[in-house]
């Protein structure tokens, strides 16, 4: 532990540069993944027909294993920001598409009556009622696929894409033991740090009187 708290202070500014890298690509993925998943998720409570094919894409997607996933990209996009991205949205997308059709499905459908007799539209029923009480289990699913968007994101380093993975892998290479625990230990404490914040902003939309996942 002395040795990891050493290579920590003395590599600190490199170390803030691949957390802040890291940070971004997890940011701009998981940004890409929420606007595609809650659409997707709502579009699917509308047309059930699409539901089980779209899931299942979804779901063969995070099978494939993570390495393999960004050697498939390198062919089609090269190395860099742009695979690497592409490859986190696409792991990211499952739990966002299951959580927001799961959460919408829950809704009672008693209250989704009741809005009706009120002469709501159905976009209103689902702005104004289906979403806010769905928020719980649509943030559950965020907040699962931004853990393992920061995991994976360690491994595009592989792909030139830089991030915390870069003393992971260097430090593998080098038989540093310091440096490769140093990358993951950040890399897991920024995850615990993005679950804490995502289980804040729960707490904060939730409506009152209904319970948080969290």
């Amino acid at each position: 532990m002395i040795e990891v708290a050493q290579y920590l202070v003395s590599r600190r500014v490199d170390m803030l540069y691949w957390t802040l890298q890291h940070l971004q690509l997890v940011g701009i993925a998981m940004g890409i993944a929420i606007a595609v998943g809650v659409v997707l998720g709502i579009i699917l409570t509308r047309v059930q027909l699409l539901a089980a094919p779209l899931l299942g894409a979804a779901s063969v997607i995070q099978t494939i294993p993570s390495i393999a996933l960004l050697g498939i990209m390198i062919p089609l996009l090269g190395i860099g920001r742009t695979p690497a991205i592409v490859a986190l949205t696409l792991y990211a997308l499952l739990p966002i598409i299951r959580n927001t059709y799961t959460g919408i499905q829950q809704v009672d459908p008693a209250i989704v009556e009741a809005g009706r007799g009120m002469g709501m539209s159905g976009r209103q029923i689902l702005v104004m009622v289906e979403l806010p009480l769905a928020v719980p289990v649509i943030i559950a699913g965020i907040r699962t696929s931004t853990v393992i968007c920061v995991g994976i994101a360690t491994l595009v380093t592989l792909i030139g894409a830089g991030a915390l993975g870069t003393p992971i892998i260097t430090g593998i290479q080098t038989y540093n033991d310091a440096e490769i625990w140093a990358g993951a230990a950040v890399a897991a404490g920024l995850a615990l740090l993005l679950d804490f914040l995502l289980g804040r902003c729960e707490g904060a939309l939730t409506p009152k009187g209904i319970k948080a996942t969290s």
